[in-house]
């Protein structure tokens, strides 16, 4: 990840995430690279690969890695790539003043947050209250954990402003509510029928 003026480049290969807050908005910045995808499976078959059980070669839960070129089949034979790359994914944005904060986590991270919005929240609401990042990353791991989080748990949290997020206001429309003449009879009927 670099900044260059006022844009944000993610570079993302396996099943860490990068999520972006956009006035409160969770955009995701990154893909999982899991042998569930259809764009990895569809690679991966091309390769010579296969998918078992969820897993690339029936061995492993990504799909593209840093690492893991020990294990037998995922590495280069000859001229031909293996079915597990190293190459990562890329996302270029330009960021506007809506862009708040990025968060980066492994995959224990997203797997107890169930959303990337809740994460969003969380982190968002703790900024709020304390606004101290490296506070805030200890406090989602404590949280997963509490959670029950079982795998590893990695988070990194960059601000892109030195003041915490705002509130969100949300603008909620008036509703009248009314009960039509026939409804009303209904209604009194029911009510004068158990009394």
């Amino acid at each position: 990840m670099s900044f260059l003026d006022r844009s944000l480049l993610v570079a993302n290969a396996g099943d860490c995430r990068a999520v972006l807050s956009q006035g409160g908005a969770a955009k995701e910045m990154s893909e999982d690279h899991r042998p569930c995808c259809m764009k990895e499976r569809t690679r991966i078959e091309s390769l010579g690969g296969f998918i078992d059980d969820g897993y690339l070669n029936g061995q492993l839960a990504v799909t593209r890695a840093l690492g893991d070129w020990h294990l037998e089949g995922m590495k280069k034979k000859g001229d031909r790539s293996g079915p597990l790359i190293a190459e990562p994914e890329l996302k270029l944005v330009t960021l506007t003043k809506e862009d708040e904060f990025l968060i980066i986590g492994s995959d224990g991270i997203w797997d107890v947050y169930y959303s990337n919005q809740n994460a969003v929240d969380f982190v968002r609401k703790r900024l709020q209250e304390h606004n101290d990042l490296k506070r805030c990353c200890r406090e989602m791991v404590e949280e997963a954990l509490k959670r029950g989080a079982t795998d590893n748990l990695t988070v990194v949290i960059v601000s892109f402003h030195s003041e915490p997020p705002p509130p969100v206001v949300v603008q909620r429309a008036r509703v009248r509510r009314s009960i039509s003449a026939e409804g009303l009879q209904n209604l009194k009927c029911l009510l004068e029928g158990s009394a």
